[in-house]
């Protein structure tokens, strides 16, 4: 199996950062890089060929991961609304792209104490139409609520080993 790992936004936060918290300046970018450095070595370890690209050319990502030949695709992301909402999502396009949604989205609920948001199927997310892999994009949790953001900072490790284990049950089913 061969994953494709994109953590969003730009690398260093040029030019694109993603979002901000308000109160703390902690940056969805940052958050989303360390995410994937964790889930490319938890899955490295599992025996998984990984490539990871983080890039604010989408179409580059996109173009990488196709002419790699990966198998599934994740792109990380840090959800931002109005400081109040909360919560983790997985979105997806395709049915193969549900199901691996799914057993991502159980994995976190079951994992950490986060407000379930479900899986939502998306048709508008350029990483997951440009991409011949089963794809989908996690939204780990609300940057700008205070809360959420105390998640990612304390429990970011936990979701991420729940990611490589809904990775792996989606694989092995």
């Amino acid at each position: 199996m061969k994953v494709f790992i994109n953590p969003g936004h730009a690398p260093g936060g040029i030019p694109d950062p993603g979002a901000i918290n308000p109160v703390t300046g902690t940056r969805e970018c940052d958050i989303a890089a360390k995410a994937g450095r964790l889930l490319a070595g938890y899955l490295e370890a599992a025996g998984i060929e990984v490539k990871a690209l983080q890039s604010d050319d989408l179409g580059d990502v996109c173009a990488t991961s196709n002419a790699w030949g990966a198998d599934i695709f994740i792109s990380l992301h840090c959800n931002a609304f109005n400081t109040i909402a909360r919560g983790t999502e997985t979105l997806y396009k395709s049915f193969y792209g549900q199901r691996l949604a799914g057993f991502i989205q159980s994995q976190i609920i079951r994992s950490v104490n986060t407000v379930d948001r479900g899986s939502e199927q998306r048709d508008d997310l350029w990483v997951l139409n440009g991409t011949n892999a089963v794809a989908v994009l996690v939204e780990l949790a609300f940057i700008d609520n205070m809360d959420d953001l105390r998640l990612l900072e304390t429990n970011l490790d936990k979701m991420v080993r729940a990611i490589a284990r809904g990775i792996t049950d989606y694989w092995s089913d």
